[in-house]
């Protein structure tokens, strides 16, 4: 069959990203290409020639090596050339493997099964292989790169932001810890998720009408079938197997592409001019700007959310494979096709991702001016909150209005919060003696520090890194 360059692919995944993720492309190419779905199909035939000859005692380990052998070796080229005689695809793949297996076994080939036998089992397994190799691993990495940066930053102070304002100080390992969380809890349940795809062997309306015609337990033939392919029985089948397994793995997908989006955005808003909170590895040929030479775009981090921009949206045909007529009609049989596209888009922004954080700095500097600065017009002024609780628990009713006085003060005469406050002796000396009884170092001096007021944001940071390390340590080990 005649190739092409990759300049003449239709789709970015076949040229643009092939090329700046090879090494993930080729992972994802050996899994869900074209070529891979045939290859895949093939090996469930063959596995289902395996159980008949089980069934009947007459496989050994010879012959098992040979079918196997046939099923890695199917020419693509040679089915698709089949294909366009029969115009039907599993048909075409049935009579190439009749044709290339023992012709004592040839009968076998596709004996008792329905084209969705194949397919959906193929996919299953497709798919399952898919996650578990190329995917699981990609966020992995990235969680535990994730997981280092908070705890590396557990204590750098940065000042929180709601609405895109300032808001109270946090640490700059507490914001990473957000997504430590979101997306280690997203990781887990993919794992789980993958473990559970269904394949079936229960023919064309699902009641074993055809394999019981063969063999006296028709789920026993299905459950060797599948065994062989490492996976289990759809609980109930129609033509189909039951399209929530594949769902929900898909949707959880689509759950960890948005947390990943998510921070590819506050990476991208903290590398802000104005900001200048983060930055990312830039090498010394990588150009910002083709007009301004000065610039250093966070581009790899736009490239994320473009990504999912592109390929989340998806998620409401997985949903419409949901629905199949009676037993079974043919509306999913195009659109269930770009589940692979997803997977390979889902992929590319995940290595990309992972890029991103494994050359991620934080600038401390940047960082502690900002927080220094925090409060709008008034210096200091994100300690306004811990003041007004503090003289609250003092006893003063109306609190807030006494430290929104503080702050219009400290406006007014553009002085720090921490000085306007002091001017205020009587509420100065209730906030002290309440920090005091909290067991606070240096209860006059805590207003003068605004990183000081940060809860438990460095502790958290700790907790929840080492949590996940530990997590996807296990995960790699195959929990």
């Amino acid at each position: 069959m005649d190739t092409r360059t990759i300049f003449l692919n239709i789709s970015p995944i076949d040229h643009r990203y092939s090329l700046s993720e090879s090494s993930v492309y080729d992972s994802l190419s050996a899994r869900i290409s074209e070529q891979a779905a045939i290859v895949s199909c093939a090996r469930a035939e063959i596995a289902l020639v395996k159980a008949h000859l089980a069934v009947r005692g007459t496989l050994d380990a010879a012959l098992e090596r040979e079918l196997d052998r046939v099923a890695d070796t199917i020419d693509p080229a040679r089915v698709y050339a089949e294909e366009e005689k029969t115009k039907h695809n599993i048909r075409a793949l049935v009579n190439v493997l009749k044709e290339m297996v023992p012709p004592a076994v040839a009968p076998l080939v596709h004996l008792g099964a329905t084209s969705v036998d194949i397919l959906d089992t193929a996919l299953a397994a497709r798919v399952r292989d898919c996650v578990r190799e190329v995917l699981l691993p990609l966020l992995r990495d990235l969680e535990t790169k994730l997981c280092e940066i908070a705890s590396r930053e557990a204590q750098t102070p940065e000042v929180g932001r709601t609405h895109g304002q300032h808001a109270v100080p946090i640490t700059f390992g507490f914001a990473v810890a957000e997504y430590v969380s979101r997306l280690g809890k997203s990781i887990l349940e993919i794992d789980e998720r993958s473990r559970d795809l269904r394949g079936k062997l229960a023919g064309a309306v699902g009641a074993y009408n055809a394999t019981s015609m063969i063999v006296r337990d028709p789920e026993d033939l299905e459950r060797r079938y599948l065994a062989y392919l490492g996976l289990q029985p759809s609980e109930h089948s129609t033509q189909l197997v039951e399209p929530e397994y594949l769902l929900r793995l898909l949707l959880e997908l689509n759950v960890a592409f948005g947390v990943i989006a998510n921070l590819a955005d506050d990476l991208r808003n903290l590398q802000r001019s104005e900001v200048g909170e983060v930055f990312e590895y830039f090498s010394s040929t990588q150009v910002g700007s083709s007009t301004m030479p000065q610039k250093r775009n966070p581009w790899n981090s736009e490239h994320v959310k473009s990504l999912w921009k592109a390929f989340a949206p998806r998620a409401m045909t997985f949903f419409m494979d949901q629905i199949s007529e009676h037993q079974r009609d043919l509306t999913n049989s195009a659109s269930q096709r770009f589940v692979a596209d997803y997977l390979a888009g889902f992929a590319l922004a995940a290595a990309r991702m992972k890029s991103v954080v494994a050359g991620l700095q934080a600038d401390r500097e940047g960082m502690a001016r900002n927080l220094a600065n925090a409060g709008g017009k008034v210096r200091g002024g994100v300690l306004a909150e811990p003041a007004y609780i503090l003289l609250a628990e003092s006893g003063i009713s109306d609190a807030h209005e006494v430290i929104r006085r503080v702050t219009l003060d400290a406006e007014t005469n553009a002085i720090s919060f921490f000085e306007a406050l002091k001017k205020d002796a009587d509420s100065f000396a209730r906030i002290t003696a309440q920090l005091g009884k909290l067991g606070v170092p240096d209860p006059s001096g805590f207003f003068e520090n605004p990183e000081r007021y940060r809860g438990l944001a460095a502790e958290k940071a700790e907790r929840l890194a080492a949590r996940y390390r530990a997590l996807m340590e296990g995960l790699g080990e195959g929990r």
